[in-house]
C-alpha cells in the first residue's frame, strides 16, 4: 500500500481555472482545494492546499465545546506558499464589536471593511483559533492544517447565492482584533516549530529534523515535501503529495523544505 494519501480536487466558486504545478486542473473546473484523505491512524487531522481566484466568504468555526453533539470544532493554520501582489487575508477585526454590531455589519456588508486585512507573501504563517472571524482574499495559495471538521458558519458572502449562518456564527464568533503573536513570517531557510498544541503540532523543516524536534514526534506523522522529494519507507514522495509515515524515523528527508504534522490529544 502506498504511503501517499489519496487526494480530492474540490471545485469552489472562488477557485482557480488553472492549478499551479504539480497539480493538474480538470477541464472546465474551478478548483479551490486539494484535500488529502486523512488516514485512520490520524483521522482527527486534515491537510489541504487552497488556491483562490476570488475571495472566500467571511466565516467562523466553533470550538470543540461549541460544536454540535458528536462532532468536533475547527482550529486551523495557514502556511502561505505563494501570493499575487496585493493579496491579503482578513483575520479578526480592526476594533471590538459586540454581537449586535457584528450582526448588523454582516447584514449590510460592512463586515468586509471591519476585518483586519493582512497583506501576505510566501512564508507568512497564521494560526486561526476557533471563533476567529476570517476570510481569504483572491490570489493566495496556502497549505491549511486543521482539525478534521467541516463545520463552517458563513457570515457574509459578497452577494453570492449561498446559505448564511448568522445565528450560529455570531453565537461562536469573537468580535475582537487578531492577536499579533499568532502571525509570523517563516524565513526562507532553517527549521521552525509553527504549532505545538492544543490540537496538533506542526513544524517547517529544512532538511532532516534535529534531535529535539524528532523527539517531540512520537507515533505516526504526516509529511509534505515543499520543494524537493523525500522518501517514506523507500517510496518517493514529491512536492504536492502528503504521505503517512509510521514514525518520523521512517522518513528520509531530502535537502529541502518540508512540513511535518501530527494530531495531539
Amino acid at each position: 500500500m502506498s504511503v501517499k494519501l489519496a487526494t480530492t480536487l474540490s471545485p469552489r466558486p472562488w477557485g482557480v481555472d488553472t492549478l499551479p504545478a504539480p497539480f493538474v486542473s480538470p477541464p472546465g473546473e474551478r478548483i479551490g482545494e486539494v484535500w488529502f484523505t486523512p488516514p485512520p491512524a490520524l483521522d482527527t487531522l486534515l491537510v489541504k492546499y487552497l488556491f483562490t481566484g476570488a475571495a472566500l466568504s467571511v466565516q467562523v468555526h466553533p470550538a470543540d465545546a461549541q460544536a454540535p453533539a458528536g462532532s468536533r470544532g475547527k482550529e486551523e493554520c495557514w502556511y502561505v506558499t505563494a501570493a499575487e501582489p496585493g493579496a491579503k487575508l482578513g483575520i479578526g477585526f480592526i476594533r471590538a464589536l459586540d454581537e449586535a454590531q457584528l450582526r448588523a455589519a454582516a447584514l449590510d456588508g460592512s463586515i468586509e471593511q471591519l476585518l483586519d486585512w493582512h497583506k501576505v507573501k510566501a512564508g507568512d504563517f497564521f494560526y486561526i483559533p476557533a471563533g476567529t472571524v476570517h476570510a481569504i482574499g483572491a490570489g493566495v495559495s496556502l497549505i491549511e492544517v486543521q482539525q478534521n471538521s467541516d463545520i463552517t458558519y458563513r457570515l457574509y458572502d459578497y452577494g453570492r447565492p449561498r446559505e448564511l449562518h448568522l445565528d450560529a456564527g455570531i453565537k461562536v464568533a469573537q468580535g475582537a482584533p487578531y492577536p499579533g503573536a499568532l502571525h509570523r513570517h517563516v524565513a526562507a531557510s532553517g527549521s521552525e516549530t509553527l504549532v505545538e498544541g492544543p490540537h496538533f503540532r506542526l513544524d517547517r523543516l529544512d532538511g532532516a529534523p534535529g534531535a529535539a524536534t524528532a523527539a517531540r514526534y512520537r507515533g505516526p506523522v504526516l509529511v509534505l515535501p515543499l520543494d524537493v522529494p523525500l522518501a517514506v519507507n523507500g517510496e518517493t514522495v514529491l512536492p504536492g503529495d502528503c504521505a503517512l509515515a509510521e514514525s518520523i524515523g521512517a522518513v528520509a528527508f531530502g535537502p529541502g523544505l518540508s512540513l511535518i504534522t501530527q494530531p495531539l490529544g
